[in-house]
């Protein structure tokens, strides 16, 4: 009887459920990076981006989920434990999802909606079940495609994916999203602590970068050198700005309109700050690689492109939120861009440039208020 009551309070804060949740999808975001590392080609950006987009609007769409149900049952329980099989599933096929494996990621993808979908509709207040009831077709529709793609050859797996993706992205101006109510400091806390997991996979890159290297004072120099960029990434992110939107998200009061703001920070504007970091992650492990060696044109690419869409998805989101200045974030996304010869010089060097880079402009943009450091 405590259990049933205590299953219809909506969430405040991220359960630990929660964050177990976020440490398996973080995984998916792990095997992105290896895959990316090991064939830094246009083609493999363009699937990494596709498996990203695809998983990560699952994700939000969990995010949503234990946003308006709380995990506080046993039935809520092992609905989640089943989601995250589904995204384990996934995160074990990327390797060679575009290959062998497609099966088993569409087949996780898909048990990962149905289980989505139904939670949504027999666990959520009455707005929101028919909000995702009226959003199940174009659901039904995308992991289809999803499904079905994983069992096709080639370009049609690509072009099937490429659509399920395409419908994800459409599906919010298909059918109105306002029958959901979004609790802004669980929604805003549920999304930093996916971001700060996240960014712990550029920190695994050290290490998975040193593996097999003997250890000098040059290795231990690009080591510091990536932990300080992954702490400037944080900073960009964390320095306040969290805080802010959540008093941002909290001073909507049309739930309509907070739901379209969630989706256009939290959906869209995340898909590029997650991208960023796969690509970071990829590149600080070339450098911890080759240290004191010139990176090809790829690997350079990676590390300040990286940094660069990190701070581009900062930047939109900032903008939708209404918070800060954006005009110090459109400085470091061309600072980092323009790093990218001096990794043809030295990876190492690069390296260097870009955390510079960021330790000025953050810096000048602190200047004169309070911000957490």
């Amino acid at each position: 009887m405590v259990e049933a009551e205590r299953a219809t309070e909506p969430a405040v804060r991220v359960s630990t459920l929660e964050l177990f949740f976020d440490l398996v999808f973080v995984f998916t975001v792990t095997q992105l990076t290896g895959v990316f590392a090991d064939d830094m080609t246009v083609p493999a950006v363009l699937r990494v981006m596709l498996l990203l987009g695809l998983i990560w609007w699952m994700y939000g769409g969990y995010a949503w989920l234990t946003n308006a149900v709380a995990p506080v049952s046993s039935y809520r329980r092992a609905m989640m434990i089943t989601g995250m099989a589904g995204f384990l599933a996934m995160a074990l096929a990327i390797p060679h999802a575009f290959g062998s494996t497609g099966w088993a990621f569409g087949v996780g993808y898909f048990a990962v909606n149905l289980v989505h979908s139904g939670l949504f509709r027999y666990s959520a207040g009455a707005n929101a079940a028919r909000a995702v009831a009226g959003l199940f077709p174009l659901n039904l529709t995308s992991a289809g495609l999803v499904l079905a793609g994983g069992f096709l050859p080639g370009a049609w797996r690509d072009l099937a994916w490429g659509a399920a993706l395409l419908v994800q992205i459409v599906s919010p101006y298909l059918h109105p999203i306002g029958g959901f109510t979004i609790s802004a400091a669980h929604f805003v806390e549920r999304h930093g602590l996916v971001v700060i997991i996240a960014l712990g996979e550029s920190v695994v890159a050290i290490g998975a970068g040193a593996r097999g290297t003997p250890l000098s004072w040059r290795l231990i120099l690009a080591a510091v050198l990536g932990l300080v960029l992954s702490y400037y990434l944080w900073w960009a992110y964390f320095g306040g700005d969290d805080e802010r939107a959540e008093h941002a998200m909290d001073r909507i009061e049309d739930a309509k309109r907070r739901a379209r703001t969630a989706i256009r920070a939290y959906g869209y504007a995340h898909y590029p700050i997650l991208l960023g970091i796969v690509l970071v992650a990829a590149g600080v492990k070339s450098v911890i690689g080759h240290t004191f060696q010139p990176l090809g044109t790829p690997a350079a690419l990676t590390l300040g492109g990286g940094v660069a869409v990190f701070l581009a998805g900062d930047l939109i989101f900032r903008r939708i939120m209404r918070i800060g200045r954006p005009w110090y974030r459109l400085a470091c996304v061309a600072g980092a861009l323009l790093t990218v010869p001096v990794g043809w010089v030295l990876g190492i060097w690069q390296l260097a440039a870009v955390t510079a880079v960021l330790t000025v402009l953050l810096s000048v943009e602190a200047h004169g208020r309070p911000r957490r450091i």
